[in-house]
């Protein structure tokens, strides 16, 4: 049973870590796991969303889509392990719970149900680039800190670039634009997304 007042955060239930590998500086630990927690959450929501759009998505080339989510969703899978394992070697418990994942992200549900091949994509590749943005970002913070957990982003953002690859591939035009361009949430993109039909030439902008 908790000890904390009921409706507390999930974030404030955080435990202090009182040992880390051996060699890396307590404090240099602490900022790490925090950032390792920060990707964390991410991975997990990626990888949940990932897997609704895999059920949810429709229309004649589905099939297409919904194949290639399904590697995607067992890497992702693979990601959030071993950076929950890298948090637990440096000391630290990570939380994968959803009531954290909610309390701690700074971030809406995906937005979209049952819905088209691109109107998926063009949401799907915004949702990509938060976490690569992210994963970018915490990559910089590590290069002093730990560069072991830096490598282990590293290895991640390539597989995650891909993966984000492989949507964009969707999404742009023979002169290299993204239907995407200038979206600035999940549902612009996804309506920007789905005014091309994918069996028609993109026309030249």
């Amino acid at each position: 049973m908790s000890l904390l007042p009921k409706g507390w955060p999930m974030a404030a239930r955080r435990e202090r870590t009182h040992f880390t590998i051996p060699g890396l500086q307590q404090q240099a630990s602490d900022k790490t796991v925090a950032l390792l927690q920060e990707r964390l959450v991410a991975l997990i929501d990626l990888q949940l969303t990932l897997k609704h759009i895999h059920w949810n998505v429709v229309g004649p080339t589905f099939i297409g889509v919904h194949l290639m989510l399904d590697p995607q969703v067992e890497a992702v899978e693979g990601m959030v392990d071993t950076t929950a394992e890298r948090m637990a070697t440096m000391g630290a418990s990570p939380n994968g719970l959803a009531g954290n994942i909610v309390a701690t992200r700074t971030w809406d549900d995906y937005g979209l149900g049952r819905a088209s091949v691109m109107q998926h994509l063009g949401a799907l590749d915004l949702a990509y680039a938060g976490v690569v943005e992210g994963h970018r970002k915490a990559i910089d913070k590590t290069e002093q800190l730990d560069p072991v957990t830096q490598d282990l982003l590293i290895e991640q953002s390539e597989g995650l670039e891909q993966f984000h690859w492989f949507v964009r591939a969707h999404l742009e035009t023979p002169e290299g634009v993204l239907l995407t361009e200038g979206a600035k949430d999940e549902e612009s993109a996804a309506e920007q997304a789905a005014r091309v039909d994918p069996g028609v030439q993109f026309a030249k902008r």
